[in-house]
């Protein structure tokens, strides 16, 4: 066999050997990423849909495996919620939150809604002053009173105003009262959130005006001051707001009076009788007879003289 040629085959044999080794190595050194799995907390989740002013029982929390990232104020034991009043609705499989119930003690019901500081009051209305029952939970509304203050109007008529702007609306629904006769009548109520002070004034304005609903655009929080609309400027005349507190102290201003035209004093142009009738000339006739001459005159009337 060819000397040269048998090198040739075993340094070939070396470097490929050499490659395959280094190569090895390489591989080797490597670690395979391993995907971690994901870690699991075991947290409080709704077992159903809860309504507002719901009281959870033991049956109405599950405890189950949540992957990824805790909410933050999730509850993670069970009697943590339970005896709790939920103040936002949630649904089946949620994480029960602790900015959703309401504190312990507190009890469950339509109570647990309102805001520490703040007041509901119902108020009766009917299919015109609920805004034909687009007034739900959750809507805001503005409170419109028309009535007749007690002091320095009474020649302008009825008067309305914004008694209340941008309140809202916790619940709407129907409620039960008696009439003349004592059976029992269907009548709509609105539950409005208030302050103290707007429940004072909405509790006197139920009684002594009418009230009337506003509703307007939750997004839309500015006030609005207005002067009010008396029924004599809707016949041309202009309102003016009367210096009482009877109203609210939001009651605003009425817009400045116009000022009244002067009269315009004509001259007085005595008319002259007309002037007498012109006489006409008198005709003259005469009258010959042989030598003698007569002349005879004749007036207007045709008469002579």
């Amino acid at each position: 066999m060819n000397k040269r040629f048998v090198a040739v085959l075993i340094f070939a044999f070396i470097v490929a050997s050499g490659a395959s080794l280094m190569l090895y190595r390489l591989m080797s050194n490597r670690t395979p990423a391993t995907k971690a799995a994901p870690a699991s907390v075991k947290l409080a989740l709704a077992s159903r849909d809860l309504e507002l002013g719901a009281l959870l029982r033991e049956e109405d929390v599950t405890l189950a495996d949540w992957p990824g990232p805790v909410p933050a104020g999730a509850l993670m034991r069970a009697q943590d919620a339970v005896g709790r009043g939920v103040i936002t609705k949630m649904i089946a499989k949620e994480p029960i939150l602790e900015l959703r119930l309401a504190p312990k003690g507190a009890g469950g019901g339509f109570a647990v809604m309102i805001p520490k500081g703040m007041r509901a009051v119902a108020v009766p209305v009917n299919e015109v002053v609920g805004v034909a029952g687009f007034v739900v939970p959750g809507m805001h509304v503005d409170v419109l009173i028309s009535g007749a203050p007690p002091t320095g109007t009474a020649s302008q008529g009825t008067l309305t105003k914004t008694l209340l702007q941008n309140i809202e609306v916790l619940s709407a629904g129907q409620d039960f009262k008696k009439d003349a006769e004592g059976k029992p009548v269907a009548v709509q109520v609105v539950n409005l959130l208030v302050t103290p002070e707007q429940a004072e004034q909405l509790s006197l304005a139920s009684h002594q005006t009418t009230i009337q609903l506003v509703l307007r655009n939750p997004l839309d929080r500015e006030t609005t001051k207005t002067a009010g609309a008396a029924m004599g400027s809707l016949f041309g005349g202009k309102y003016k707001a009367p210096e009482t507190a009877a109203l609210g102290p939001d009651f605003g201003e009425a817009p400045a009076p116009r000022p009244r035209p002067r009269p315009v004093v004509r001259p007085v142009v005595q008319e002259l009788p007309p002037p007498p009738p012109k006489k006409e000339p008198a005709f003259v006739m005469e009258i010959i007879t042989g030598t003698k001459k007569a002349e005879t005159k004749f007036d207007g009337s045709g008469e002579g003289k």
